[in-house]
């Protein structure tokens, strides 16, 4: 989840009954949708030894403050680990990981029935999900195509906070509602519902 630590999991399976060492080249860059890197955020060389039939669990940990700054509105991160069997001449393996951090920031909550010209309260929650302060903060709200734009408080560490959005639905029939949550440290947190207007 987008704020938080990233704890990954190489797994090394020896399939033979030889004794084998493998030297495991870890790297971590920030991507792209594209997948062109952006900022290399993690470098790290480590060396199993893996007995016969044997398994062995390498643990990888991106720190937030160690991608935070470099991560684009695409959220992703890409891992890759070059695994070498030592003594082994040329037996190369490459594993590539792409994580995409998922938001958790945006809820919208609409009551349970919707009626045409009647007026409506929305209840619209978002949250700061880093270790650290946001300011600037603001919410766009897209609806009947008219869009507001909402300036609001700053917000502590892990912080979550709501307003409270009144509309009058002009017709029957579906209509979207989307919300977009941008501060000084992220932008474009995205969230949207699908609103069933019914007949008075």
């Amino acid at each position: 989840v987008f704020g938080k630590d990233v704890t990954l999991i190489l797994i090394l399976n020896n399939l033979s009954f030889d004794h084998k060492t493998v030297k495991v080249d870890l790297s971590a860059s920030t991507i792209l949708y594209t997948r062109r890197a952006v900022a290399e955020i993690l470098k790290a060389t480590t060396s199993v030894d893996l007995g016969s039939k044997k398994e062995k669990h390498i643990r990888l940990k991106i720190p937030y403050s160690y991608y935070g700054k470099y991560l684009t509105t695409d959220k992703r991160i890409q891992v890759t680990a070059l695994c070498e069997v030592l003594h082994m001449h040329g037996v190369k393996l490459l594993v590539e990981k792409t994580i995409i951090l998922e938001d958790t920031n945006i809820i919208i909550k609409i009551p349970r029935r919707v009626v045409v010209n009647k007026a409506v309260n929305l209840e619209i929650s978002y949250a700061n999900p880093l270790p650290e302060p946001v300011n600037r903060c603001v919410l766009l709200v897209t609806l009947m195509n008219q869009q507001v734009k909402i300036h609001l408080a700053r917000l502590a560490a892990r912080e979550r906070s709501k307003i409270y959005f009144e509309f009058t639905p002009r017709r029957t029939g579906p209509l979207q509602l989307q919300v977009d949550f941008s501060c000084d440290k992220f932008s474009h947190v995205k969230g949207f519902v699908t609103i069933a207007v019914a007949p008075a």
